[in-house]
């Protein structure tokens, strides 16, 4: 048989396949785990625009107005210059003098105020302004280092981690569950064509069901951002850092994929893979070099155009499960993973021609 005759029978298998990855109730939780973040970026937006409106309903001043505050003023002055705030609060609080027994009543007053785009707190003390707080309520920035952190630790670490394990795992061992695998095995086609067919469909479903949320989520991102800065954004790194952001999800499905595809194919039991796998993962950023080279997750940080964020004052011990290992320029990484995935699908592919139904088995 020719190469192209291969070829279609691998395309009629995965068409064939698309339709049950992409409509079986195994699948449906899929979704929920590639649609989250953008449920949570919409509910921001909700809350941003609220916050918003809520604000400007009081007063509005000029930002040159807020950058004119400095601090040892008298209230009664930044009232007079700039009129009503958004928000006025009056407490008072004990003290206890240092050399005294005597305690000392102060009496503290915060001022809000918002000038379209941020917002300042202004804190008085005895009628003196003391501190200055003046925050942007969304920037690009913030929205990007957000954006970032929810692509490394939900998408990669978990959604699509999971999400394939659903998807391939299914592949063959859904098919014995439902007792329909011999189906497949009678078809006039080679075992390692139905193979490759299977993995065809499971990664372009994943794919595109991750690289579709991913998408939606970073647009959902830009969403609250003032349209200047957007436009701003996007004629400087944005498509850039969408299109590495979604070929680090595409290349995360196509090497998770290959290891969940050939679980199913040896192992009856998903969850003892699945934990092995996820340790190993998580433990690559401290693991000797030759083996970080076994990890899917060590090619697809690479891609990303920021590395996995970590606060400052992390444990040490957690430090090191988050903190990514050293970044492989993108061209190695890209191979690398292609030549792991190779591997793992060739030891599928051994496994496939020696398998045996036994449905009472499983």
């Amino acid at each position: 048989m020719t190469l192209n005759f291969r070829s279609r029978q691998i395309w009629t298998i995965a068409r064939l396949e698309l339709r049950r990855v992409f409509f079986s109730r195994r699948s449906f939780w899929v979704y929920g785990l590639a649609l989250f973040p953008l449920l949570i970026f919409v509910m921001q937006t909700i809350a941003v625009e609220y916050q918003k409106r809520t604000l400007s309903a009081v007063n509005t001043i000029s930002p040159a107005l807020m950058d004119s505050v400095r601090e040892g003023e008298r209230v009664e002055a930044v009232l007079e210059r700039l009129g009503k705030p958004s928000r006025d609060r009056e407490y008072s609080f004990r003290r206890r003098e240092r050399d005294g027994e005597e305690e000392v009543r102060i009496h503290n007053r915060q001022l809000h105020y918002w000038d379209g785009q941020r917002r300042a707190n202004l804190i008085f003390q005895e009628g003196v302004l003391q501190n200055i707080h003046i925050r942007q309520l969304v920037s690009i920035d913030l929205q990007r280092l957000m954006y970032n952190g929810v692509f490394h630790y939900y998408y990669l670490k978990l959604a699509i981690f999971f999400g394939c394990l659903g998807i391939f795992m299914n592949l063959f061992r859904g098919e014995m569950l439902d007792k329909t695998l011999h189906f497949w095995l009678l078809a006039p086609a080679r075992r390692d064509v139905l193979l490759a067919g299977k993995y065809l469909a499971g990664l372009l479903a994943a794919s595109v069901i991750f690289g579709t949320g991913a998408a939606l989520t970073y647009g959902a991102m830009l969403w609250p951002v003032e349209s200047a800065e957007v436009r701003t954004f996007f004629a400087g790194p944005a498509l850039e850092q969408m299109l590495r952001y979604s070929a680090a999800a595409l290349l995360a499905c196509l090497g998770y994929g290959s290891v969940f595809l050939a679980a199913g194919l040896l192992v009856r039991n998903p969850i003892i893979p699945a934990v092995v796998l996820l340790m190993w993962e998580s433990a690559n950023g401290f693991l000797p070099a030759v083996l970080q080279k076994l990890s899917v997750l060590h090619y697809v940080q690479s891609l990303c155009p920021m590395p996995a964020p970590v606060e400052e004052g992390t444990p040490a011990l957690v430090r090191m499960f988050l903190a990514p290992a050293p970044a492989t320029s993108w061209p190695l990484a890209v191979l690398g993973l292609c030549s792991l995935t190779a591997a793992i699908l060739y030891l599928a592919a051994q496994a496939v021609k020696r398998l045996e139904i036994n449905y009472g088995g499983d």
